[in-house]
């Protein structure tokens, strides 16, 4: 069901209230030194079922090769990338520090772009490359702390659904570092908000699917080719490409 002009206003209101509220308190967090990675977490879950709840949306997640995150092992997701809302869904599908790598821009946002630098999230700069393998050496050292970094290997958002070209970099640290990939595909978080469009549909269903672990200590710089395909070919199975 498509949101009217009210209930659209009342959603967005009351996302920018929920995300205000928890950017200032990962703030205070930060100026205070009381900063606790655990606590925001939960903080991270509970903004992230904030979102998803005032649109109605349900979700469900399947797991069947029974996938869990162990501490002290290098992890990075890897998921396919159709809407703003996969953020919130993949902080409640998945248990974990789970911290994004995403664009540079989001950062400049005023409040927000401080406070995912307070909770950890990494910036990736994708237009100077320098900048961005210091950016990639940031996420291993965050991974050595324990961070589970979630990646969308498209770099963006799907303008038409599908797969885009998957950009090389999440796959370097993955191979230098030794992680698990989780491949994870979402299907139905488009039907929340469509692409390119200010359309808000209500009581949409979503299906978060969880593949089999792949392992990229098996393979080199050399075969970062072929584990891109094996992690596309996962992903895409996944959705049902």
């Amino acid at each position: 069901m498509r949101a009217s002009f009210l209930q659209k206003t009342w959603i967005l209101a009351w996302t920018i209230a929920s995300t205000l509220g928890i950017s200032m308190y990962a703030l205070y967090m930060r100026a205070t030194n009381t900063y606790d990675r655990k606590r925001s977490d939960r903080i991270l879950r509970w903004w992230a079922n904030i979102l998803l709840k005032a649109t109605g949306a349900t979700w469900d997640v399947s797991n069947p090769h029974g996938v869990d995150i162990k501490p002290g092992t290098p992890c990075i997701i890897m998921s396919n990338h159709r809407s703003h809302y996969d953020i919130p869904l993949i902080f409640r599908a998945l248990p974990g520090s789970i911290r994004m790598l995403t664009k540079k821009e989001l950062f400049k946002i005023p409040v927000w772009g401080s406070a995912m630098k307070a909770v950890e999230f990494i910036s990736i700069d994708r237009h100077d490359h320098g900048q961005a393998l210091k950016d990639l050496e940031t996420a291993k050292e965050k991974m050595k702390s324990g961070i589970v970094l979630w990646i969308a290997p498209e770099g963006t958002r799907s303008r038409n659904g599908s797969l885009g070209e998957f950009k090389k970099g999440g796959f370097m640290v993955a191979i230098q570092t030794g992680a698990t990939i989780i491949p994870v595909g979402i299907t139905g978080s488009e039907k929340i908000h469509k692409p390119k469009t200010s359309d808000l549909c209500l009581n949409q269903h979503v299906k978060v699917r969880i593949g089999k672990p792949i392992d990229a200590s098996a393979y080199t710089e050399g075969s970062r080719d072929r584990l891109m395909s094996e992690v596309r070919e996962a992903i895409a199975s996944l959705v049902g490409e």
